[in-house]
């Protein structure tokens, strides 16, 4: 419980599906974890998350603001109570270990049974639920490397690491380094203590770094993989740099995308000259996978 001090409250919008991924992005700016579910009869969005009480209340009202600007949209903010016992005990029973793709399995530190035979174990705090696995676009990016590690790529990025599941994923896999960053200084944390409780922290190397912004990636590169599984809009934004510091063959595993924004994502990537090598649905959203021409 020391992680997780009370008192803990959660904060809901309800959103239509465009906004959804802007109000996710704004509430896990200040939340312990956040979900999201669907009201099949209306198509509204339910974006909910789990914060300490009277903690990071301003990135919550400027992140908020900035999600409002972009999208339209000014839902109402709701609040109740959150009991922490609870809260935890709920967040555990949904995450039992998770089984994705042919070779990884993804488990809580709560779970105390033998990891499933013949597989990679990644091991993550469940009251930490962001890049935990059940996220669609977390379970899309490791299938996706399942296919491209058969190119045995020796440089590798994982841009916006999250939890950092990618990028052990990676390193344990191939038992190669791993490059990995976000902008986050709490998500470099978390990631950098979760490569030590995997056992790769001698693997993977994590950095607090502004993007491509940042000279240490430029300076890393060029590279033969690069996982970048944050939101649409900065992708597109991003896909120049990215081209530019994609090894010839190299590939980009793109997600943290609905599926109604894959075709703008897509569209951006073949304008810097990267050809779709495939596409991913994961429920509501898609992994692409792009590759620069050898």
């Amino acid at each position: 419980m020391a992680n997780h001090p009370i008192p803990l409250e959660t904060v809901a919008v309800s959103v239509t599906e465009d906004a959804l991924e802007a109000f996710e992005a704004a509430l896990g700016n200040a939340c312990l974890t956040v979900g999201f579910f669907l009201d099949e009869d209306t198509g509204i969005w339910r974006v909910e998350g789990v914060k300490q009480v009277g903690v990071n209340e301003a990135e919550l009202s400027s992140s908020l603001a900035i999600a409002s600007i972009v999208t339209g949209l000014s839902p109402v903010l709701e609040r109740s109570a959150t009991e922490a016992g609870g809260w935890l005990a709920r967040t555990y029973a949904s995450f039992p270990e998770q089984l994705i793709g042919r070779h990884f399995a993804v488990r809580g530190t709560h779970l105390t049974g033998p990891a499933t035979a013949n597989r990679i174990a990644l091991t993550l705090d469940a009251g930490l639920a962001f890049g935990t696995g059940e996220h669609g676009s977390t379970r899309g990016c490791l299938v996706a490397f399942e296919t491209v590690a058969r190119r045995r790529p020796r440089r590798i990025l994982d841009l916006g690491t999250g939890s950092g599941i990618l990028a052990m994923g990676a390193a344990k896999f191939l038992n190669r380094r791993v490059l990995a960053t976000d902008i986050d200084p709490w998500s470099v944390r978390v990631a950098a203590e979760n490569a030590e409780l995997n056992g790769v922290a001698h693997l993977v190397t994590v950095r607090l770094a502004d993007g491509w912004r940042d000279p240490l990636l430029t300076r890393s590169g060029p590279y033969d993989l690069v996982f970048a599984n944050i939101l649409a809009r900065p992708l597109c934004m991003m896909a120049k740099d990215l081209a530019l510091n994609l090894a010839p063959g190299g590939t980009a595993i793109l997600a943290g995308l609905l599926a109604n924004q894959a075709r703008w994502v897509l569209s951006a990537h073949r304008a810097q000259g990267l050809h779709l090598e495939r596409m991913l649905p994961q429920g509501a959203w898609t992994t692409i996978v792009m590759r620069k021409a050898a």
